[in-house]
């Protein structure tokens, strides 16, 4: 039996309703414009009966966008999905664990699991101590890429671009950056 986009459709919001009776939200309900009849016929619904909802090839909704939702919505996704391939392209980048909770409030876990997951090796030990010549690639690029910018309100493409143009790692990048926020220079 093969199951229709109308079917699917049907069966989420059936679903969606079972859950907003069970949780008592009436208020949804009634949104839905489920009156009295209809929020009995939900109560007699049993598992079967979704089962059967597969075979339909029509639904019984109207359905129509807000769009005053939805915009709303996919700008936060488009933010969500930014954020995301930014992390991505942090930690891929060996990111440290202090810039990556600063940035994006991830716990130990969280960033353990990422590494994992885009396969970047575990960090073994503190990150040697960058060079005089590299401090000065780093404080030039830093310069130029927020100008009036204090080191502490970097975003994580500041640091990617910061650690491009001074051939420095992230790592580097991070420490030194941190200890001059520290610091006052």
């Amino acid at each position: 039996m093969s199951v229709t986009k109308e079917a699917d459709l049907t069966t989420a919001v059936l679903l969606y309703a079972v859950r907003c009776l069970a949780e008592g939200d009436q208020h949804a309900l009634r949104a839905m414009n489920f009156g009295a009849k209809e929020v009995e016929a939900l109560h007699a619904l049993d598992l079967t009966d979704l089962y059967r909802v597969q075979r339909l090839r029509a639904h019984c909704l109207q359905v129509q966008l807000d769009r005053d939702v939805y915009w709303p919505l996919m700008a936060y996704l488009r933010r969500e999905r930014a954020s995301a391939t930014l992390q991505r392209t942090l930690i891929q980048a060996d990111a440290p664990f202090e810039m990556m909770q600063r940035l994006f409030g991830l716990s130990s876990r969280d960033y353990s699991r990422l590494r994992r997951l885009f396969g970047v090796p575990p960090a073994v030990g503190r990150p040697p101590e960058p060079d005089q010549d590299l401090s000065h690639k780093v404080w030039g690029a830093v310069r130029e890429e927020v100008r009036a910018q204090m080191p502490g309100e970097l975003s994580g493409e500041d640091y990617l671009e910061i650690a491009e143009k001074s051939s420095a790692s992230l790592r580097a990048v991070w420490q030194l950056t941190q200890r001059w926020a520290r610091d006052g220079e």
